[in-house]
């Protein structure tokens, strides 16, 4: 009687443990190791073939630009973009879906993140700085060397939640600069900036050309685009912040990059190219554009895709919501 007693306890303990608690497990190729890939929490998983809203198409919001880059989302869900040959920062606005001018003489701006306090911060490539806006529009210098040499030319970036903000520094010569074009850093790295903004260290050195770059909501991943070697790269963040891990995402390149809440990445070029969090290609969304630059997601429920391609801003509505 004692013993049927024990055993009707411990397989009430083994049924009770929820299924969720257990760790995914995904097989990376590239190594032929085991690892765990945390993805974002997401209550509401939506199907890989399910992720465009239905009947949804690609919408053309505005025209007329020079070359758009840079989307950014702020926290009520407004898009904020580039026409960097204009040299000038844009706003759509989704309560009344119009557009405005945000900023003129801008720095030449290409990258745009938001901070988690509000404020814009932006690859300003005129003079090789990283800039942080407030919403008034005054703007300081966060970084304008590494080791008293300037950047190549800071590209795109994204704000860990700790408050650091890696950032990338391919070399694009630029006709209106007036400085030397020629490589001004040994070459094209990936860097770390620090919280208090002290502190400018690299952290991948390997790489040809880094463009996009984004990274996990949680914080422990960050995604690398390399656009001349055409692959996109995954890292492990460690506390001290430098990248551990270093593995192939995916045999793709990009211009910009961003992820949705269920860890899905979106790559951008020849329109936006979608990836599970595995690597494998969801789907490709065509663009009527040259070139499509950059992604973001944004509106009031995070649910609008936001694309910048040549001269163009367009959306798509989704159901899978975008990450901050």
């Amino acid at each position: 009687m004692a013993k049927t007693t024990i055993l009707i306890i411990f397989f009430s303990i083994i049924m009770s443990v929820p299924a969720n608690s257990k760790k995914g497990i995904n097989s990376d190729t590239t190594s032929g190791a085991t690892t765990v890939v945390s993805t974002p929490s997401n209550k509401e998983t939506v199907n890989d073939n399910e992720l465009i809203a239905k009947g949804a198409k690609v919408e053309k919001l505005a025209d007329g630009f020079r070359f758009t880059e840079g989307p950014a989302v702020d926290k009520n869900g407004n898009v904020y973009f580039t026409d960097q040959p204009n040299n000038r920062i844009l706003k759509w606005s989704v309560k009344d879906e119009k557009l405005s001018v945000f900023h003129e003489n801008c720095g030449r701006a290409n990258g745009l993140y938001f901070d988690k306090k509000g404020n814009l911060l932006s690859c300003s490539d005129m003079d090789n700085e990283i800039w942080k806006f407030d919403m008034d529009g005054n703007h300081v210098v966060l970084i304008s060397d590494f080791e008293g040499k300037k950047l190549n030319g800071p590209n795109d970036l994204w704000v860990h939640p700790g408050g650091g903000i890696y950032f990338t520094d391919p070399l694009y010569k630029r006709n209106y600069w007036t400085r030397d074009p020629e490589m001004q850093q040994e070459g094209e790295y990936v860097y770390y900036l620090s919280p208090d903004y002290k502190k400018v260290m690299r952290v991948d050195t390997e790489i040809e050309k880094p463009n996009g770059i984004i990274g996990s909501p949680d914080g422990k991943h960050l995604y690398v685009a390399d656009i001349k070697a055409s692959k996109t790269y995954v890292y492990d963040i460690q506390p001290d912040a430098t990248l551990t891990n270093k593995k192939l995402f995916t045999n793709m390149g990009s211009d910009g990059v961003t992820i949705d809440s269920q860890g899905n990445l979106y790559l951008t070029g020849r329109g936006v190219t979608i990836f599970n969090p595995k690597g494998e290609k969801i789907m490709n969304i065509p663009i009527e554009a040259g070139w499509t630059a950059n992604v973001c997601f944004g509106g009031k429920d995070m649910k609008t895709l936001f694309i910048t391609a040549s001269e163009n801003l367009y959306s798509i509505r989704m159901n899978v919501k975008g990450c901050r």
